[in-house]
């Protein structure tokens, strides 16, 4: 049996959350569908996570987000969402994953795994955290290399080698260190990344001046075996012992699915997708984006703070659209 909505959001992360209040609103028919859990990039954080945002630069249509400190951390935001919609009892499906959308003359044909559905507008908010960007090196797939750092303990008493050094990369390694791991820190560019959180670069710089985590600048992992890890320095080529490698070096968006979907992106590194800054709508009719993938591979430049105005400029645009094909 199809299912016919007026407007179909694809995401359940903090922007699909208010594009679906814009929806609810306006007396529309609408659904969110998630492929995993409740904002299911911020519940893959690390647990002990804290943002770099205020929570009041988190808060979705004025919603109030209390938390004990001036920065929340994950437990907060999972809240705070969750509460969001509970209590305006927003229409979401859950673990369903959408397998195609396809444009008709009059409306989307959208597929997923457990139905099919008709739509007049669909929304895409999916984010960029579900594909790593790989190291593309001997040995990658080992089990010992992971692409998403949960929590500390596991990695008590072991050798850990941790590519990157953005925010996930500094935090990875300041934990393990003081939960007893021996960390170092393979770094493409020659310093700690200069967007890592203002109150713990510091920590990060002065943790590795005294020799508690080693640090290899300008260096890359070239081979990864089971106890061991080769890295090519500046000094030339070295070999440590290793248990994990804990890659945090990036994700993208799934850029197959927006071109699946008929989304044109640049012709460059940046994968930029084709969209109106002022409607937020695509090269596809009645096909909007919204948040972090907006950005393509620039995936620092949207976030949740500056794109939750998305929500509302893409429900006025499609308000629009409704009120001219009634009159």
């Amino acid at each position: 049996m199809i299912k016919t909505v007026d407007v179909l959001i694809v995401g359940a992360g903090p922007i699909g959350i208010a594009c679906a209040l814009e929806c609810k609103k306006r007396d529309w028919n609408y659904l969110v569908i998630e492929k995993g859990t409740l904002t299911n990039s911020l519940f893959n954080y690390p647990l002990n996570m804290t943002f770099f945002s205020s929570s009041e630069k988190l808060e979705i249509d004025g919603i109030p987000f209390i938390s004990n400190q001036p920065k929340p951390n994950r437990n907060e935001a999972l809240e705070y969402y969750r509460r969001v919609v509970t209590s305006n009892k927003l229409q979401i499906h859950l673990y369903e994953k959408i397998r195609s959308i396809e444009k008709t003359d009059m409306h989307f044909e959208v597929t997923s795994d457990k139905t099919q559905y008709k739509s007049k507008k669909v929304i895409i908010a999916t984010g960029f955290y579900d594909i790593p960007n790989v190291l593309n090196v001997s040995g990658e797939d080992l089990p010992k290399v992971q692409h998403y750092y949960k929590e500390a303990h596991p990695f008590t008493l072991q050798d850990i080698a941790i590519v990157g050094a953005s925010n996930s990369a500094v935090d990875a390694a300041l934990e393990i260190y003081r939960k007893g791991g021996n960390v170092s820190m393979i770094v493409r560019g020659s310093d700690i990344g200069e967007r890592v959180k203002y109150w713990v670069r510091p920590d990060i710089i002065n943790r590795i001046e005294e020799g508690s985590i080693t640090a290899y600048f300008d260096s890359e992992i070239t081979d990864i075996q089971p106890s061991h890890i080769t890295i090519n320095t500046p000094e030339g080529s070295k070999t440590i012992e290793n248990d994990y490698v804990i890659a945090l070096t990036g994700y993208q968006p799934n850029f197959q699915f927006l071109e699946a979907a008929g989304i044109t992106l640049s012709n460059d590194e940046k994968h930029l997708p084709t969209y109106n800054n002022d409607t937020m709508e695509s090269n596809v009719d009645g096909l909007y984006l919204a948040g972090v993938i907006c950005g393509g591979m620039e995936t620092h430049k949207w976030f949740i703070e500056n794109s939750r105005i998305h929500a509302k400029q893409i429900a006025q645009h499609i308000e629009q659209q409704f009120d001219n094909s009634r009159s």
